[in-house]
């Protein structure tokens, strides 16, 4: 992958758009940090976002933060991929940023490999947590229950992409520590397990996925998480962003800007129903719009105007 060619570049008010102008023109154009700020966003790369491919959450807030960089100026760009691919070219310069990192289990082994060329741009929700979820009225509640119950879910626990760190938690951790090693893991992705969720509980039978929280599934359909008494799938997570190496030094204010950004799960639960379940995923940007005007506060309660 070819890196992405940037140049700085400042997100700003009016107000001080005009202030770095007038220190351009004192500069007379002589290449220094004047004249490149005075560039502004309407001059700038684009800006690319990694989204991990199924992950709701992140696909909803890269759509939001898509509208908040649109309306400043910015061109952006998102690519949907797995997880390893997106930490890849994050840590290459091919992405600018990623809204869905895990931590400090999911994608910690990303961070691992990848840490030295990444940033950390903060937290923006702190309620995460991977979960194995069954139909409500299943007749078991607990993880240490599931192997010997096995029969009652025809033998099939349904998972997500290979790439996911769900996948590699459900894989080393949770099937080893509970012997589901006689269960069918399926490792397919994120649209097909949900719909195998769907089916079954329309149907009135037993299903056991691999899931997380935040994620619209749980207003959706009659399900219960499994207790995991040996907790192999962690305590509770924060979602973080992360950025190549070079992204706050480039875009200081955008940088800061996503810093100071939080979003409750009530709120992300909402932008998702409206954005998957009403809309079907079928428009993004017009489900993000919607919300905004549904909810005409938010930006300024997170510190963007």
């Amino acid at each position: 992958m070819q890196n992405l060619k940037r140049r700085g570049a400042l997100l700003a008010t009016t107000t001080a758009l005009a202030l770095t102008l007038a220190a351009c023109g004192s500069a007379e154009g002589d290449g220094s940090e004047a004249d490149a700020a005075a560039t502004g966003p309407e001059n700038a790369e684009p800006i690319s976002i990694g989204i991990h491919s199924g992950w709701d959450e992140g696909i909803a807030v890269s759509h939001l933060w898509e509208h908040i960089l649109t309306e400043a100026g910015y061109e952006v760009n998102m690519e949907t991929a797995d997880a390893g691919v997106v930490f890849t070219a994050l840590a290459e310069g091919d992405y600018d940023l990623n809204f869905d990192t895990w931590l400090p289990l999911t994608h910690a082994s990303y961070l691992e490999q990848y840490g030295d060329d990444l940033e950390d741009l903060g937290t923006w929700n702190e309620e995460a947590a991977l979960t194995i979820a069954v139909n409500e009225d299943a007749p078991i509640d607990s993880l240490d229950e599931l192997a010997e119950n096995a029969d009652l879910f025809d033998n099939r626990l349904v998972g997500i992409e290979s790439g996911a760190g769900l996948t590699k938690t459900t894989q080393e951790a949770v099937i080893p520590t509970y012997g589901l090693e006689g269960m069918d893991y399926i490792v397919s992705s994120t649209p097909a397990m949900l719909a195998e969720l769907e089916s079954a509980t329309a149907a009135g039978e037993n299903i056991a996925v691999t899931l997380w929280r935040p994620h619209w599934a749980y207003d959706e359909f009659p399900i219960k998480d499994l207790e995991d008494p040996e907790g192999t799938l962690g305590e509770a997570e924060s979602i973080h962003t992360y950025a190549n190496k070079a992204f706050s030094a480039e875009y200081p204010e955008v940088a800061e800007m996503i810093s100071g950004f939080e979003m409750s799960s009530d709120d992300l639960h909402s932008l998702e129903n409206l954005m998957f379940n009403e809309n079907g995923g079928e428009d993004n940007a017009g489900s993000v719009d919607t919300w905004l005007e549904e909810n005409p506060d938010f930006l300024s309660s997170v510190g963007i105007e």
